[in-house]
């Protein structure tokens, strides 16, 4: 019976080491092809994912070569495009330069024969019109007054400088500078040109007698006046202005009819005035 025992626990005990064994075998065998299994899944990822990523690089490289390559195609062309189209521009401005510059100087040219021909004409207009000036001054400086007759009348004694006339008054021949205009007493004298009044006097000879001055050094005098009250020294006077009235204050002409003595003057020579009154 203890043999019997001792012989099942034995060949138990066998059976449970076989099976121990197998069952250590069969664990590992598990394992080993779970490993074999993880490992080969793992290094097909693994080359898939090196495959995926050489592809990806590789497409990343090419791209970007590419890129580069069409990069530095179009800068190079670009430059190339650049370069050519300065040049032709800087020609092109070149000629366009010089064709304005030959426009600037015809221009330039045309400007100065026209500046010239306008300043030749503006001189000669210049010219012309001092000249015209000139003549206008010269003959505005030349032309005498045109006198009028003080009053109406006949002339009873005419101008006698360098000849001798009968004095009633002083019964002898004498010169006379004057004319003697016949004109009843307070009869109107006028002004016989415009000008100023120089100066209102009693002459000894000639009684209260008026001197007006005109242009170009010719004055006028008018004597034997009986009033002289419509005028006073320095005032101007138009042609034709009443200035006094005849009287019968000259006492070297009293005996004579009532008249008016008259006088002209060109710087201060007398001169006759019938050859001056128009």
């Amino acid at each position: 019976m203890n043999r019997q025992r001792r012989g099942f626990n034995k060949d138990g005990m066998d059976i449970k080491r076989v099976l121990y064994i197998a069952g250590g075998i069969l664990s590992l065998s598990i394992i080993a092809f779970i490993a074999i299994f993880i490992l080969g899944s793992g290094q097909d990822d693994e080359t898939q994912f090196a495959r995926m990523n050489t592809s990806i690089i590789d497409d990343y490289n090419t791209n970007t070569i590419e890129e580069t390559s069409s990069q530095m195609g179009r800068t190079v062309n670009e430059m190339a495009n650049e370069e050519t189209s300065t040049q032709t521009n800087e020609i092109t401005n070149e000629i366009a330069n010089e064709v304005d510059n030959g426009k600037s100087t015809e221009e330039d040219s045309t400007k100065y024969a026209v500046n010239t021909s306008n300043t030749e004409s503006k001189s000669v207009s210049e010219q012309a019109n001092t000249t015209k000036q000139e003549e206008v001054k010269e003959e505005e400086e030349i032309k005498d007054p045109e006198f009028a007759m003080p009053v109406e009348g006949e002339i009873l004694r005419e101008f006698a400088k360098d000849s001798l006339v009968y004095s009633a008054t002083l019964d002898e021949w004498i010169t006379h500078n004057g004319i003697d205009i016949a004109a009843d007493k307070t009869t109107v004298v006028k002004a016989s040109e415009a000008g100023t009044v120089k100066s209102i006097k009693n002459d000894p000879r000639y009684g209260l007698t008026i001197v007006i001055e005109h242009v170009n050094g010719f004055s006028s005098v008018y004597s034997n006046l009986l009033t002289a009250e419509f005028v006073e020294e320095g005032e101007t006077v138009e042609k034709g202005q009443t200035i006094g009235t005849v009287g019968n204050t000259a006492t070297f002409e009293i005996a004579d009819e009532s008249h008016l003595h008259f006088e002209i003057l060109k710087d201060n020579e007398y001169v006759d005035p019938e050859l001056y009154v128009k």
